[in-house]
């Protein structure tokens, strides 16, 4: 790693006011199919934007286009305002969020078919410039409030700060070590990301990296495999793919041709090691998952096509406990306990072994919802799936249901199928067959649209 992007630990650890962000002015931070914006004009956007501001205390950045998102992300930060990253842009997500936070506007992209209502702030189609010095943002700042995506529950808040943020990159540049380039002579490796900038995995890896790594990200968020194959071809040298389980598996069934890719990272959902495999040989790349959430961002990474345990980035602790694991890392201005239980091995990587709250146990057996997932997916016929515990009903019993997409398919085949992969006693109690899953933009299926499901 080049000297210009190696300060970001001393930053951190100065405690004082440090760059927004990093590079020489020539270099790239965005491109797309018209070419590459340098930091230059980028920083003359930032200021031109942060000029015409409302005056509030947050605001809920929703631009879809990255290039957007990272210039008002920037320009509040500027303003001394936190940015909001709802779950989802759902109205009703977004209504939920600024009820917290009454002292709050939305920042959206122009849309002539719209009409954004008040409180948006509708950035131009030609942004307004302005020119100045680098800005430099207090370590203390609170720059960011993320949100969980409510997959296992209700979402909840966990604010973050700019100390944490350029720590946290200098992690990420870590854990993607032989999938991107050095910054040396203002190279630049392309990204893509099929993620969007408001969930904190896309955060770190096409909003922060960017902006603080030797790292250009494409403009456009590709959602279908075409689009992500035509954004590919905009790179001027192999781009690394940041994308999902979910996207993999559709990018590898589409049979679309990709041109050659520097690398693929996956995170949001369980990466399974077939997948992985199989994206390995078709895209002659490595995949590296990486394992984090929300409260604590990236904390380790596995190669998953050819290794189960994962390694704990730079500074992470974890320590096992009852209700899942103590994670402490130098980004963490506290320990956080997630959900998750892990099995330490003696060189100090580690096994996921499922959620607290997922894992059951049924006349003596031990499984969980995870694995009896997995099961689900490597049925014949079973295009997707997942399987979840329901509410308790009269008497304390928590039924086991699944929720398929299986076109031809009925209950009994299913059954029948699925008896001879695992345990009956796991076998779901309770069936419904879908057109599609309710997945958010991450890939991730809120756990109520599933209850809503069967109470339908």
């Amino acid at each position: 790693m080049s000297a210009v992007f190696d300060n970001t630990a001393r930053n951190v650890a100065a405690g004082d006011r440090s760059p927004l962000v990093l590079g020489a002015p020539g270099r790239a931070i965005v491109f797309d199919a018209h070419g590459a914006v340098p930091l230059s004009r980028f920083l003359e956007e930032v200021r031109g934007v942060a000029d015409g501001l409302p005056t509030a205390a947050h605001v809920l950045n929703l631009c879809e286009d990255r290039y957007r998102f990272l210039v008002a992300f920037c320009a509040a930060a500027m303003r001394g305002q936190t940015t909001l990253l709802p779950a989802s842009r759902a109205e009703a997500t977004v209504a939920q969020v600024r009820a917290q936070y009454p002292d709050s506007y939305c920042i959206v992209e122009m849309d002539a078919t719209k009409d954004p209502g008040a409180d948006y702030h509708v950035l131009p189609h030609e942004l307004p410039r302005r020119t100045g010095d680098i800005p430099l943002i207090d370590a203390d700042a609170l720059v960011a409030i993320g949100f969980t995506s409510g997959s296992t529950g209700q979402p909840t808040a966990t604010p973050k700060r700019w100390r944490a943020f350029r720590a946290g990159t200098c992690q990420n540049l870590a854990a993607l070590t032989g999938l991107l380039g050095t910054g040396d002579a203002g190279f630049t490796t392309p990204v893509l990301a099929t993620v969007p900038s408001q969930h904190m995995y896309g955060m770190e890896m096409s909003v922060l990296l960017p902006l603080l790594g030797p790292v250009a990200v494409h403009g456009s968020r590709p959602f279908f495999p075409a689009d992500i194959a035509l954004a590919a071809h905009d790179a001027a040298t192999p781009p690394l793919l940041v994308t999902s389980p979910v996207h993999l598996r559709a990018l590898l069934h589409s049979g679309v041709a990709m041109p050659p890719l520097a690398g693929i990272v996956c995170s949001t959902a369980p990466l399974p090691p077939e997948l992985a495999a199989e994206a390995e040989q078709r895209f002659h790349c490595h995949v590296r998952e990486l394992f984090g959430s929300t409260e604590t961002c990236v904390i380790a990474r596995r190669r998953t096509a050819v290794e189960s345990a994962w390694t704990p980035l730079p500074g992470v602790c974890l320590t096992p406990q009852p209700d899942g694991t103590r994670v402490s890392a130098a980004h963490l201005e506290h320990p956080v306990v997630l959900a998750d239980v892990v099995e330490l091995q003696a060189d100090g990587r580690f096994l996921l072994r499922g959620r607290h709250a997922d894992l059951l146990e049924i006349a003596g057996k031990r499984a969980s919802l995870g694995d009896l997932t997995r099961v689900l997916l490597g049925v014949p016929g079973v295009e997707d799936g997942v399987i979840v515990q329901l509410e308790a009903e009269k008497g304390g019993v928590r039924r086991i249901a699944a929720v398929v997409v299986a076109p031809g398919m009925d209950e009994p085949s299913l059954m029948q199928l699925m008896r001879g992969r695992c345990d009956p006693v796991f076998l779901p109690r309770r069936v419904r067959f879908v057109a599609r899953l309710p997945r958010n933009a991450t890939g991730k299926i809120p756990r109520q649209s599933l209850l809503d499901i069967f109470s339908a």
